[in-house]
């Protein structure tokens, strides 16, 4: 390769280092943004919130949809508002169920590209680019999680808030997984592979509980948040 070629290729490749920095940079002021307006949006609700996540591909059909819509209605009249991830399916049965009831049903939508769209039921609403600052707006409002059947994103908010319980980041809350059935499989595994192989605490196991009935839910929740 000729002098000449040579400057050229290294002026190209300071251009593109140059430039990606100059993006990092400004992505850091869209997240910080993000944050600043979550917290000041979150900051006005004024009733102890309840997140309930699960599967967005759950049809209204489903016993599953149906249950979030009663579990959420139920802790509505309970005195808590609802949170969801405010899109399609589970998010939308809780949203549907916070509003019918009259409460707080907040929408925490997420930008994606399928699956992702906005149920009409959040009467309190925020879109977000970053999964991770709608993670901390989670964490942050929520006096307890509950988790309806679900995939990898579900999989993902129930593990990262079991980690920084047990890790103590963040104080000790209620998550209550609904569907005994659907979560079988899950739990015996917890309990032979992780503790089996002393990869978690036999008091880590008790930091979930695993249950069906709404009433059996709704108390569990006013016993615990109240304590």
């Amino acid at each position: 390769m000729e002098r000449k070629e040579r400057r050229k290729v290294r002026r190209e490749h300071k251009y593109c280092l140059d430039n990606s920095v100059i993006g990092d940079s400004w992505r850091m002021f869209r997240i910080m943004s993000e944050f600043v307006d979550g917290f000041d949006a979150m900051s006005a609700i004024d009733v102890p919130a309840v997140t309930i996540y699960g599967s967005a591909r759950t049809p209204p059909e489903n016993k599953y949809y149906q249950l979030a819509d009663q579990i959420a209605g139920e802790l509505v009249k309970s005195g808590y508002g609802i949170i969801t991830g405010g899109g399609p399916g589970i998010m939308e049965a809780a949203n549907k169920g916070a509003a019918e009831a009259g409460g707080v049903s907040v929408g925490l939508n997420i930008n994606l590209p399928h699956e992702q769209r906005p149920n009409p039921y959040s009467n309190f609403e925020l879109n977000f680019k970053y999964f991770f600052v709608r993670k901390v707006m989670f964490m942050k409002y929520s006096m307890g999680f509950i988790c309806m059947p679900g995939g990898f994103g579900s999989l993902d908010e129930l593990f990262e808030s079991l980690t920084l319980i047990q890790t103590e980041r963040i104080k000790p809350f209620p998550i209550v997984l609904v569907g005994s059935k659907f979560w079988k499989g899950l739990v015996d595994w917890i309990e032979e592979q992780l503790l089996g192989c002393g990869n978690i605490s036999e008091k880590d196991k008790f930091l979930f509980k695993v249950m069906d009935d709404v009433d059996e839910i709704v108390n569990y929740f006013q016993k615990t948040i109240a304590a």
